[in-house]
């Protein structure tokens, strides 16, 4: 028995220890990877996602190794069953907002030890559990009292409620959720139905189509308040991505596009807000159009339809062009990296490994460099941003382009290394921008990480019904982002928005953006 016991409590040990180092070794490397806010996002977004399924699954399995050893243990010894908990991370108090519910187990009425009744409370322990309560639907009756004047037979009653959707039947809570389920959670308009069908409510597919395009309507004046204070900035993110939009007997690809204005790496004070618009293709017109009038600094890849966009001949100023160096380093990452994982895979197969880029390690080291020094100057004033960069930064950038022109001038024309260094030698101004203004970032992942829910949400959604739905739903994403990005809840925002918007003064519109939002708070009647 005591053999047996020693032998379950040993595995359950080895079991333990080995799942604990994972999970170690994976929370380290997760955390220094939320700290870097810099680099090719794509990359380390992959990287990060694995990760964290990777400590997922091992934190499940030591939970599930734990249950079987308690388990075994108490089958061969029952009395020996004591609590064997490892170290877990200290659990906090639950919310001290959420409502309490008391459920109280009554005592003994006699004494377990010698059968008396003679018992006194000396007091009680109380035990917490976190509970949801599945949603509850309700119908809000409003009564209109109707008088008549007895004087002069003249009728008075209060004016009916307003309801965002004209002659509509939905509450302005419900409106928000539809919204932010389709836009937001990425949840088409076809599975909440489903989903409210289930729960007894009737909302057809055409009845919610019909609430969010008037919705869309209704929050048309909030979005063209958003949009002027995005382009009022003097420096501004951009980018797009692909949208699939129904068409004839096939599915085309439109163009989402988004314009960031985010001032807080150099402590700006400006609340940060983003737009995004919809265009059926790519064509250089569209940001030419979005950006009529507009003139500053623009932050974005090397897309060839921004280039009318700092043509000195344009109309207005010119627009100055800063480089995203993101973009530029990952070209000489995939060199590196990829063929460093063909070489380990070669390696365990006993074949013989491609040799990996000198050339695009060296660069890559070199440009990591510059992030580094960004991650420590992150969040500081422009023109201490900038003197740092004069002392570490610029003897950095100036041996690089020494560097890249060295080894440029012995690549052939046709080399992926050769092409990648033109990609930085060509646009050279643009990337070097950085060291004169300490307003420029050193990347576009601004605007790379506001299209990161659109790239999530096509897997749901699959595609865009129509060009107008596209638009529609750029008006709703500008809405929602712009909420995340000022850690406002957005269906909270939209509930109260919706709500008030069509009472509220037009020339106190600024009020309802959600950097200026207040949540309000429930009435005592209410509470």
């Amino acid at each position: 028995m005591i053999l047996a016991e020693r032998e379950a409590r040993l595995a359950f040990e080895r079991v333990q220890a080995g799942d604990q180092l994972l999970i170690e070794k994976l929370r380290l490397k997760i955390a220094r990877l939320r700290r870097q806010a810099f680099g090719t996002s794509s990359e380390r977004g992959r990287r990060l996602e694995q990760l964290e399924l990777m400590l997922e699954d091992a934190e499940a399995s030591l939970a599930a190794a734990e249950i079987a050893a308690e388990v075994a243990l108490a089958a061969i010894e029952p009395a020996k069953n004591e609590a064997r908990d490892r170290r877990r991370p200290m659990r906090g108090p639950l919310p001290d907002h959420l409502p309490r519910e008391r459920v109280v187990v009554p005592g003994p009425t006699v004494c377990s030890c010698c059968g008396g009744d003679r018992l006194s409370k000396l007091g009680e322990d109380v035990t917490e559990t976190l509970e949801v309560v599945p949603r509850q639907w309700k119908v809000i009756q409003t009564v209109r009292e109707k008088f008549s004047c007895r004087e002069c037979e003249a009728i008075d009653q209060a004016p009916a409620p307003f309801h965002a959707i004209p002659r509509g039947h939905v509450g302005p809570n419900l409106l928000a959720m539809v919204l932010f389920e389709k836009y937001g959670q990425h949840q088409p308009l076809n599975r909440q139905s489903e989903r409210y069908a289930r729960e007894g409510i009737d909302l057809g597919l055409s009845t919610l189509a019909d609430h969010v395009g008037t919705a869309t309507h209704v929050l048309m004046p909030l979005f063209r308040r958003l949009e002027a204070h995005v382009f009022a900035a003097k420096r501004l993110h951009g980018d797009d991505t692909t949208v699939p939009v129904l068409a004839k007997g096939k599915t085309s690809t439109g163009r989402i596009w988004t314009y960031v204005r985010d001032d807080r790496p150099f402590a700006g004070r400006a609340p940060p807000a983003a737009v995004f618009y919809y265009s059926p293709d790519r064509a250089g017109t569209h940001p030419a159009a979005h950006l009529a009038g507009w003139q500053g600094l623009f932050q974005a890849d090397a897309y060839s339809g921004y280039g009318a966009l700092y043509d000195p001949a344009r109309r207005t100023e010119a627009i100055l062009e800063a480089g995203c160096w993101s973009h530029a380093r990952r070209p000489f990452f995939v060199m590196a990296d990829v063929e460093a994982a063909a070489r380990r895979k070669a390696q365990s197969k006993g074949k013989v490994a491609p040799v990996i880029s000198p050339i695009a390690l060296n660069i890559v080291r070199r440009i990591d460099a510059l992030f580094e020094i960004e991650r420590e100057i992150n969040g500081l004033a422009a023109d201490q941003r900038l003197e740092v960069r004069h002392e570490q930064s610029r003897p950095l950038v100036d041996a690089l382009h020494a560097v890249m022109v060295e080894h440029r001038a012995t690549l052939s024309r046709s080399s992926d290394i050769a092409k990648a260094i033109d990609y930085l030698l060509k646009r050279w101004d643009a990337f070097t921008r950085f060291l004169a203004d300490g307003r420029v970032c050193l990347s576009n992942n601004a605007a790379e990480r506001a299209l990161r829910g659109i790239a999530l949400g096509r897997k749901s959604w699959l595609f865009a019904g129509s060009d107008r739905g596209g638009q529609r739903a750029a008006t709703i994403i500008s809405l929602i982002a712009t909420a995340k990005m000022n850690d406002v809840d957005p269906q909270a925002w939209l509930a109260d928005v919706l709500a008030r918007i069509a009472e509220h003064p037009a020339s106190r519109l600024d009020e309802l953006l959600p950097w200026k939002w207040q949540k309000p708070q429930p009435s005592r009647s209410a509470a």
